[in-house]
């Protein structure tokens, strides 16, 4: 079968390789003993492998089953006058197993009892985890101390001995004997047992040959062959390889342990009678150390003191339920069911946990007995009932039979008796005709008779009123007549006294204003010298004003050359700066920070161009990089010369800049006092100006003073239709000439005009109160509200109540109505009203492009001088401008008021949007608890019968209703968006974030739960998500947006949890492919809590598991990378300068008046622009 040559090589030779080539060495005679035992263990081994292998196979195992019954057959505790490495190797398996069998019996048994927490007294027993320390722990254990040994050649059974005793000399379970070097003993949990070491050592080596494999490998007998595979391990450069045969026994053991935890373990203890193995004869105390070391009187009390007998709620229910099913169907808690059922049965000495109903020893068999009765008694019911069913059935058919001929005689009497009854009515009917026509004749005759007296009656009533009616009507015409002739000429008689009266009246007012003008016209002279010195002043100041703008424009120019030379020397600073900078990086990378503090400086320079506030941050700025460059300074000169000149030309380019920003501040605050000087002389000019007009010729007529009053366009309205009332004269729309007698009816007329202001306020915000919709799809309260302001000139004035009632009544609007149809309809008149501001209004002192005041903005003196300048434009200036398109309307200069009117209708927006988001939020937030597990059909319904289609329809129907419950939330919540014309971008924002909160809320459910995290609850969601991407879908991305985007953690969570093959997975392929967005740490949850409920597949593989503990480990420094769990967003996720940018322009010149103001004359401007 084998080579013989080959054979006596591989016995008599051993082969060593080196870096040099192969060398054959040849061995002893001890030598070659021994290599042929180990041919000879080897192929044992091999044959002993195969053996129960085959058996194995024989016994018909099915390798893919997953349940397991296995009889373990040990021999015993093993104690013999002399114990070798055999029996160490026996009494460390008893020990492994007495664990298991103290653990299963007495830990597992008691942790039962503490975990359900029922009444129990804990029972001590002996524990023999330090006999396994002493001989397993590493590296101080006596496998470990052997496997040493046995690696050194030179080692023998005394040195192994020695170190025995010294590593355990305080070990209370080792000790020495006496007389003897080389033994020891160990106290086993079955006694002391003393082992000789002197063949522990030889027993314990098993050397693997590399020549005896390949030997054997190339047998030609296949059976040979067969037993030796070729190995694919790479060669070493010894042929001998040691093998620990107490290691390997070790791990076989441990496997073996394994497997036993895995399994539901029944014992059975062998009792050894007597030691001298005689029939007949027991030896008590043999007997009871046997069993008080074996465990067995600790499981007996354990037994008698516990409760073998113990189920589930939901099985003792199922199973004894019957005993009593009045009450057990009316019960949801389930111990308090089984609660009510035992004491019904009046059984004691039980236990009742959290989760199992734990039972003495017999009380289960009388409650099968009990069961058995009852099924008994039911089974005699169920007869009696069949057994009375046929009787019935007998009954019945005897009880139809009688009827049926009862039904037949009655009938034919019946037929007999209608044939009576029928000639009988056919005379009664004969009879009624024929009196009917006797009578009807008779009617016809008395009813011709009575018309024609009552129409001859009611002629004679009717021609008599008639002829009453036209004497009436003669008579109220000539009393008609006579009254208007005598009106007539009692008019024409007052009003020729009238007009004789206003003539004499009006003769003595023209005779008394001829006399004035004549006294006044002597003054004349010297009233128009006066008159030529004052228009030459104005002249002069007039040509001073235009010479102080022309220096103010020339200062101007002078200001932006000198601001372009700096800018041309702060761009020469900064390329001779940049060079020097790469200069000094090539030698030092840390000058890099000098340059970019350097370029800092240089942008700020330039900064400074548009305003003198920014050369303060410049300054502060410069002084910093100052800072930092000595710092650079000290640190470049140590390490290099030359850098010590780049840092010299870098302060000189700093002082550079320092005198540059000196100069500009010089040149700012010249500036600015010549805006003040400027500012000095417009004032002095409108002073002068106004005592001009005051001593003007037109004024100076008469001795009295003649103020000039401005009036609002109401005010007008009613001073002239008093003044037509009183004199038929026409005045001037916008200037009024009141003398000083009058003062009083001034104050009267002006404080008219405040409470028309007032009412028309009043008005306007009881308008606003009332819902007045939209009008071509925008909202009119907003476009009213800006069109009333704009007309009033609020956003011009320093003081105004008008935005105070609008923000007041806004406010109390949305703390009334706090659903969501109102909030939607409020936040679209906020959004448009912010549009509408945020495009036509521009901040006090801001300059664009060339456009008027107007007139309500400056003073009279102002407005005259305006009028006399550019007299064209003085009849547009009281309309407020027109309210067409965006190109059409001029920016309004808005005051402090108006600017914090803004803020505050800004700050409303916010709240309602935050309102509406926290109650869309609340109506979703108990539908997704509901939603992140797939509910269950309650266990006493299904205990009452089978599922039938109707049930299962049904369980379909509960499974969707939470998601279709969410979906008609959001789908009325988008109609009334709709329907209130609220923006598309605040849309698309509040739907993005409430997506994002149901893909935190699932998330963190999902990792917080582990009854979630299961392929079929996975399954549910992944449906529910399916029917939210449907809904995204048709809602349309106007609206929806990224929605689906913020579910990204919930949808690949769910995807992992509903994939198969989970162990082949790599961790490559779940963090890139399948669950990208997903840390670790969230993974890892995931991974720990899943169950299979529907396949009873398992998680992924353990290299997957120990990849993300490696990177965990690595991570575990960063604190945000240890949280697991998402954070809700509950910030406004827009600002106005993007809601104006989103929005489209709004055209107010289509806009509808509401009714309430229709008939109101001060918003007659709104049906004007309309």
């Amino acid at each position: 079968m084998c080579d013989a040559k080959q054979l006596q090589d591989t016995l008599c030779t051993r082969i060593i390789m080196t870096r040099e080539g192969n060398i054959t060495k040849s061995l002893d005679p001890s030598s070659a003993t021994i290599n042929r035992d180990a041919l000879a263990k080897t192929v044992y081994s091999r044959l002993f492998d195969w053996l129960v292998d085959k058996i194995n196979k024989s016994v018909g195992q099915d390798s893919d089953s997953r349940t397991l019954i296995g009889v373990l057959d040990i021999y015993g505790f093993e104690s013999f006058k002399n114990n070798s490495f055999e029996q160490f190797c026996i009494n460390l398996a008893n020990e492994k197993l007495q664990q298991h069998f103290n653990q299963h019996v007495f830990k597992m048994e008691q942790e039962e009892y503490s975990k359900e927490e029922i009444n129990w007294s804990y029972i001590e027993f002996i524990d023999n985890q330090d006999v396994l320390d002493l001989i397993e722990r590493k590296p101080v254990g006596i496998i470990s101390l052997l496997d040493e040994a046995c690696m050194f050649p030179r080692s023998t059974h005394e040195t192994f001995a020695t170190k025995l005793f010294q590593s355990f000399k305080n070990h209370s379970r080792f000790k020495k004997p006496k007389l003897s070097l080389t033994d020891f003993t160990i106290s086993h949990y079955a006694g002391e047992v003393t082992y000789q070491a002197n063949l522990f050592l030889e027993k314990n080596r098993d050397y693997s040959i590399v020549e005896h494999h390949s030997l054997l490998s190339s047998s030609k007998c296949p059976f040979v062959a067969g037993l030796f595979p070729p190995s694919l391990e790479d060669t070493s450069k010894s042929s001998y390889k040691f093998s620990s045969v107490a290691t390997r026994f070790k791990q076989q053991l441990q496997a073996l342990m394994e497997t036993l935890s895995l399994t539901e373990p029944h014992y059975i203890r062998c009792v050894k009678p007597n030691s001298g193995n005689r029939p007949g004869n027991f030896e008590n105390l043999s007997v009871l150390h046997q069993l008080r070391c074996g465990g067995v009187l600790e499981a007996v009390r354990i037994s008698c003191a516990g409760y073998p007998t113990r189920r589930t709620y939901d099985e003792f229910l199922d199973r004894f339920g019957l005993l009593a099913p009045k009450f057990v169907g009316t019960q949801n808690n389930e111990k308090a069911a089984t609660e009510e059922l035992l004491q019904r049965l009046n059984l004691s000495n039980y236990q009742l946990g959290k989760t199992k109903v734990f039972l003495r020893a017999g009380q289960m068999a009388e409650m099968d007995a009990r069961r058995a009765e009852a099924l008994n008694n039911a089974a005699k019911v169920i007869q009696r009932q069949f057994r009375t069913f046929i009787a019935r059935k007998e009954f019945n058919r005897k009880r139809r039979a009688a009827l049926k001929i009862q039904c037949y005689w009655r009938g034919w009497l019946a037929r007999k008796l209608y044939k009576v009854m029928r000639r009988e009515a056919a005379s009664v009917i004969i009879q009624k005709y024929i009196r009917r026509w006797l009578s009807q004749k008779v009617y016809i005759h008395l009813r011709f008779a009575v018309n024609t007296i009552q129409a001859g009656i009611r002629a004679y009533f009717v021609r008599r009123e008639y002829q009453l009616k036209r004497q009436t009507l003669a008579a109220l015409k000539i009393q008609k007549n006579w009254r208007m002739w005598k009106a007539r000429s009692y008019f024409l008689h007052l009003r020729v006294a009238t007009i004789s009266f206003q003539c004499a009246w009006r003769c003595r007012l023209a005779r008394k204003e001829l006399h004035r003008l004549k006294l006044a016209e002597r003054e004349t002279g010297a009233l128009r010298e006066a008159k030529n010195k004052l228009e030459k002043r104005c002249e002069e100041l007039t040509w001073r004003l235009q010479l102080e703008k022309r220096l103010r424009a020339d200062a101007e120019e002078s200001k932006s050359l000198e601001i372009r030379k700096l800018q041309n020397a702060l761009e020469e600073m900064q390329l001779e700066s940049d060079a020097a900078k790469a200069l000094a990086l090539k030698e030092k990378e840390a000058n890099l920070v000098l340059r970019n503090k350097l370029e800092v400086a240089t942008n700020q320079s330039s900064a400074l161009e548009e305003s003198y506030v920014k050369i303060q941050d410049l300054t502060r700025e410069n002084q910093s990089l100052k800072i930092s460059v000595e710092s650079l300074e000290k640190k470049v000169a140590d390490t290099h010369r030359e850098l010590v000149i780049s840092q010299n030309e870098t302060d000189e380019r700093l002082r550079k800049v320092k005198e540059v920003e000196s100069n500009i501040a010089q040149l700012q605050e010249t500036v600015h006092r010549l805006e003040e000087k400027l500012s000095n002389l417009e004032s002095e000019n409108q002073v002068l100006r106004q005592q001009a007009l005051v001593v003007s010729p037109t004024n100076g007529l008469t001795n009295h003073a003649t103020p000039m009053i401005l009036q609002t366009p109401e005010a007008q309205q009613v001073s002239q239709g008093s003044q037509h009332s009183m004199f038929d004269s026409s005045i001037d729309s916008q200037i009024i000439k009141v003398r000083s007698n009058s003062l009083s009816d001034t104050k009267l007329q002006s404080r008219f005009s405040i409470e028309r202001q007032q009412e028309n306020q009043r008005a306007l915000v009881k308008c606003v109160i009332q819902d007045v919709g939209f009008s071509n799809d925008k909202p009119v309260a907003a476009c009213i509200i800006y069109k009333c302001l704009l007309q009033w000139h609020a956003f011009e004035a320093e003081i105004t109540p008008v935005f105070d009632h609008i923000i007041q009544t806004i406010g109390l609007i949305i703390e009334e109505k706090d659903d969501n149809d109102a909030l939607s309809y409020w936040l679209s008149n906020t959004s448009t009203l912010i549009f509408l501001l945020q495009r036509n209004l521009k901040p006090s002192g801001v300059s664009t492009t060339p456009q008027r005041r107007y007139p309500g903005s400056v003073t009279l003196i102002g407005r005259m001088t305006q009028g006399f300048k550019s007299p064209s434009n003085h009849g547009s200036s009281g309309t407020g401008g027109t309210f067409g398109a965006h190109e059409g309307i001029q920016q309004v200069e808005a005051k402090y008021p108006a600017i914090l009117f803004k803020q505050q209708v800004t700050t409303y927006l916010e709240k309602i949007y935050g309102i509406l988001r926290e109650n869309v939020k609340k109506d979703i937030g108990p539908l997704l608890s509901l939603c992140i597990q797939a509910p269950r059909m309650s266990r006493a319904s299904m205990s009452k019968g089978s599922r039938s289609p109707n049930m299962i329809g049904a369980t379909q129907q509960v499974l969707s209703s939470h998601w279709h419950s969410i979906i008609k939330i959001l789908n009325s919540l988008l109609s009334k968006l709709r329907a209130n014309h609220v923006p598309p971008l605040l849309v698309c924002k509040l739907f993005t974030q409430v997506f994002s909160f149901i893909n935190v809320q699932l998330f963190n459910s999902l990792l917080l739960r582990r009854e979630c995290c299961s392929f079929s609850n996975g399954e549910y969601i992944k449906s529910g998500l399916a029917e939210l991407e449907q809904w995204i879908c048709e809602a349309s991305e106007q609206y929806a947006g990224t929605s689906w985007d913020e579910l990204r953690y919930i949808r690949q969570a769910v995807g992992f949890l509903v994939i198969h093959q989970k162990a082949k997975k790599t961790l490559d392929e779940i963090m890139q492919d399948i669950c990208p967005v997903l840390t670790v740490q969230q993974l890892y949850r995931i991974s720990t809590m899943y169950w299979d409920d529907k396949y009873g597949t398992q998680s992924v593989s353990r290299e997957v598991f120990a990849s993300m503990k490696m990177m965990m480990t690595r991570s575990s420094q960063n604190a945000s990378a240890n949280t697991f769990l998402l954070d809700d967003d509950t910030s406004i996720p827009f600002s106005v300068d993007e809601l104006t940018k989103g929005m489209s322009d709004v055209d107010l010149s289509d806009v509808e008046t509401p009714p309430l103001l229709r008939d109101i004359s001060a918003f007659h401007f709104l049906q004007e622009n309309t």
